[in-house]
């Protein structure tokens, strides 16, 4: 469970920093680019990979898959942010939940017991309560929380692929997929800065620095959490999702002084209820 605490603190973390730079006038691609640059630099000094294992034989359909999504969908949560506001946009990344759960059922062939079954409708339930909350914006370009919703749907499900692969260390094959997500974004900040004129700045350096430190320890984290829940990848799944809703709100309540409603707190009691029926599921 350390692991899974760990990384949903990194994950709440980089919300955290996307949000104090919004009153910056950052670039986020420039951010999610550096992002990868120091993302790559922790996992060298950390692990120092050895690339003479990496051979034509490993899985470098799902690396690319992961390596092309991860600033992808990096891109579209930025401008859902922009279009359709936090609100939605945080819960379409929520929501996402739905799609690695529906996997561990049908592609995984998880075991559901009746704790589980009753954690993880909870669990629905209080995402729902959670995320009702009024949004200002009115516009209505839907394309990009569905986008982000699908994207992170997929993600989760192709991390627990890669933590399953045991042929090269998984922290090898993270370093992998930081390389290739640092060329895709590096080709999306080129064009940006060609198309509009954008020049790099010292300020999104800084932030890519501190986001590529919580990206990275997020994503480790997630994969030891499912190595440690190898056998129930939906422990993992629905714990983290309501543990980054449950720690972000009490954040933006504390420090950036959010308003819940009656509903929103009842949401957060049910998740804590959820994650004690899950986690309860897997002792039994």
């Amino acid at each position: 469970m350390l692991f899974l605490i760990l990384s949903i603190i990194c994950s709440v973390a980089v919300g955290v920093i996307f949000k104090i730079t919004r009153n910056y006038n950052c670039s986020p691609i420039q951010i999610i680019t550096f992002n990868y640059v120091f993302a790559l630099l922790f996992s060298y000094l950390t692990f120092s990979p050895d690339l003479a294992e990496v051979s034509k034989n490993d899985p470098w359909n799902i690396y690319a898959a992961v390596g092309v999504l991860l600033p992808v969908v990096f891109v579209f949560l930025a401008a859902s942010i922009k279009h359709m506001g936090i609100v939605k946009t945080d819960a379409a990344q929520r929501l996402s939940l739905f799609i690695p759960i529906l996997a561990a059922w049908f592609i995984f062939k998880e075991e559901f017991n009746f704790y589980k079954v009753i954690g993880l409708v909870i669990g629905f339930l209080a995402l729902l309560f959670i995320l009702r909350k009024p949004s200002e914006n009115k516009q209505n370009k839907w394309i990009y929380p569905a986008i982000v919703l699908f994207g992170f749907g997929v993600i989760d499900i192709l991390f627990k692929q890669i933590a399953l692969y045991s042929t090269l260390p998984y922290t090898t094959s993270l370093f992998l997929v930081f390389n290739i997500a640092l060329v895709v974004s590096l080709f999306i900040m080129i064009y940006d800065a060609v198309s509009k004129k954008v020049k790099p700045e010292l300020k999104n350096i800084l932030f890519g620095g501190l986001v590529g430190l919580f990206n990275f320890g997020n994503i480790l984290f997630y994969l030891k959490a499912h190595q440690s829940f190898s056998e129930n990848p939906s422990t993992v799944f629905a714990g983290m999702n309501m543990g980054v809703i449950v720690l972000g709100s009490l954040v933006g309540v504390l420090f950036f002084k959010e308003k819940l409603s009656k509903i929103n707190f009842l949401g957060i009691i049910l998740a804590v209820f959820s994650i004690v029926f899950i986690v309860y599921s897997q002792i039994r």
